[in-house]
């Protein structure tokens, strides 16, 4: 991690990121001493005597201590110098595409997440926005996309879903500063146990944060964490509070809980994908294994340069005879749910071609799974029936 913070005693050391994530900050509340702060649901607040509000909150919608907390929590497990809270992922995404001026260039991945390729689509132009979608792993694409001066945004995705393309953020850090833009990196599947974009020169963090951060399936919000509290920070800011696409209260409070136990999970279900990859390598109805721990993964070295202690939850797998026998294997399966999200504690599994639709660069015969923490063995297991047809 890049940033500790400080504790106080006689043997005064930092304390890591993952330490203070678990007890959420070490926050105890004032009144009861409990060791859960209490979840705040109020809507307004009181002025002060003479009109001011030096509390630090005037209205439930830019200002509440739970989701402050929540935020608090997230700029220490990136070393960020800030954080903010959206009601989802898309509207963080959102957020900073509408944070560029009509004649801005943005440069974005060929492989990202749907809504992102969805929203320059159907929205930059209107915006009066213009964009390129590039192979953001390879760095001489990614320099001859780059016009300087229009282009203000470099946005990665890293790994990239669906079939989990790793970009060199340090490089592309490099290339965009050097042509006066911003780099954004979506690193929602990295998790900050994982990358810390930051530290590598991004200047944005985003996180879907509905998956690994909270990681139970219960949640839907969205992530941004700040290289400084500049002025891309207080426009976002200001964007969030006009558009009203906040965190609600109880939200923030369970993303809290979830990040308490983030590193736990997310080590576990790196080793379970690992394993899962390794096995599903050599199986007869599998043509190939999407997944950057391994060595035949084109972008292996770059991942195995940028992200510690594992290569993350999510894997690829295309299955032989084509998209109809996908789709089959993916009905066939007990123990894998047959849903829509990624980073939860239940594993999942989807077609994904079917999911994104037209103009998907996934191919036909993949399916994208969403490894969770049950037991490797029984995960591999019903893989492998459901692949066989038995």
């Amino acid at each position: 991690m890049t940033e500790k913070a400080p504790r106080s005693g006689a043997n005064d050391r930092a304390l890591s990121p993952r330490t203070l994530a678990v007890q959420a900050m070490g926050s105890v509340d004032p009144t009861t001493k409990a060791i859960v702060m209490p979840l705040h649901m109020a809507t307004t607040y009181v002025r002060d005597p003479d009109n001011q509000y030096r509390s630090g909150f005037s209205y439930g919608r830019p200002h509440n201590a739970t989701v402050r907390e929540a935020e608090a929590v997230l700029a220490t497990l990136e070393g960020a110098a800030g954080a903010l809270l959206f009601g989802s992922g898309m509207a963080a995404i959102s957020a900073v595409f509408q944070a560029f001026e009509a004649g801005d260039h943005i440069i974005a991945p060929e492989v990202t997440y749907t809504g992102s390729r969805n929203w320059l689509r159907d929205e930059a132009k209107r915006r009066g926005l213009t964009f390129a979608r590039v192979d953001t792993s390879d760095l001489n694409a990614l320099q001859k996309a780059v016009k300087s001066g229009p282009t203000k945004l470099l946005w990665l995705e890293t790994p990239g879903n669906p079939l989990w393309t790793v970009t060199d953020i340090a490089a592309a850090a490099k290339i965009a500063h050097a042509a006066g833009a911003k780099l954004g990196v979506d690193s929602t599947v990295a998790t900050p146990v994982l990358t810390n974009p930051l530290a590598l020169g991004a200047d944005i963090v985003m996180h879907s944060a509905t998956k690994y951060l909270n990681g139970h399936s219960d949640v839907v919000a969205g992530a941004l964490a700040f290289a400084k509290r500049d002025a891309l920070f207080e426009r976002l800011e200001a964007i969030r509070t006009i558009y009203g696409g906040v965190l609600g209260p109880f939200e923030a409070f369970l993303l809290i809980r979830g990040m308490r136990t983030l590193h736990l999970r997310v080590e576990a279900q790196c080793r379970t994908a690992m394993f899962l990859a390794e096995n599903l390598a050599s199986h007869a109805s599998v043509t190939r294994v999407l997944y950057p721990g391994l060595p035949s993964h084109p972008n292996h070295d770059v991942a195995r340069r940028q992200m510690r202690g594992g290569f993350s939850g999510m894997l690829s797998i295309a299955v032989r005879g084509g998209e109809a026998r996908a789709i089959a294997t993916a009905a066939r399966v007990k123990v894998w749910k047959r849903a829509t999200s990624l980073g939860g504690v239940e594993s999942l599994i989807e077609h994904r071609a079917s999911v994104e639709g037209e103009g998907t660069p996934c191919p036909p015969d993949v399916l994208r799974l969403s490894v969770g923490l049950e037991d490797p063995q029984d995960l591999l297991a019903d893989l492998d029936q459901a692949l066989t047809g038995e």
